[in-house]
């Protein structure tokens, strides 16, 4: 697994046994049911800090559809960009957090085929702040931000790698 690290961006990266194709399903599912995007151990601990904090942690279902679309709703969770045209480049999901924070969190996820069976799955949390609190919170935030992507990223592979 890759890692790498900026104060403002976490990045996870592993190349996996399996078509593109076959993790895309994964990444952007939309069906009903568990999903890495919104029951993974530390977005549920997030979705509970901010009912904590005043806000509406984790409110929405998933939309129970073949894959997400742009504008859905899941978990804390809207969904910026579904970029799924294999023909494009890298099959990429955007979604931005509604959650109580003093600034924008992105998680972006990648899945690039590198072989006909093998496909990178690559994940970047980033954080973006609004004014001096958000500055000064960038930097308390990063721990938790790297375990925040570490977790869910493995829990990202657990489902890819148990689907195939």
């Amino acid at each position: 697994m890759l890692r790498r690290t900026s104060l403002r961006t976490t990045r996870r990266a592993s190349t996996v046994p399996l078509p593109a194709q076959h993790a895309w399903a994964v990444v952007a599912c939309g069906l009903a049911g568990p999903r890495w995007y919104v029951d993974a151990g530390p977005l549920v601990v997030r979705g509970l800090i901010d009912r904590l904090a005043g806000g509406g942690g984790r409110r929405w279902p998933v939309p129970d559809r073949p894959e997400l679309l742009r504008g859905d709703t899941a978990g804390f969770w809207r969904v910026w960009e579904v970029q799924d045209d294999p023909g494009a480049g890298p099959r990429r999901l955007v979604l931005v957090a509604d959650v109580r924070s003093p600034g924008r969190v992105t998680l972006t996820t990648t899945v690039t085929p590198t072989g006909a069976v093998t496909c990178r799955i690559e994940q970047q949390v980033r954080l973006d702040p609004d004014g001096l609190l958000g500055a000064a919170y960038l930097l308390v935030d990063l721990p938790a931000r790297e375990t925040v992507a570490e977790l869910v990223h493995r829990r990202l592979l657990h489902d890819v790698l148990r689907d195939r």
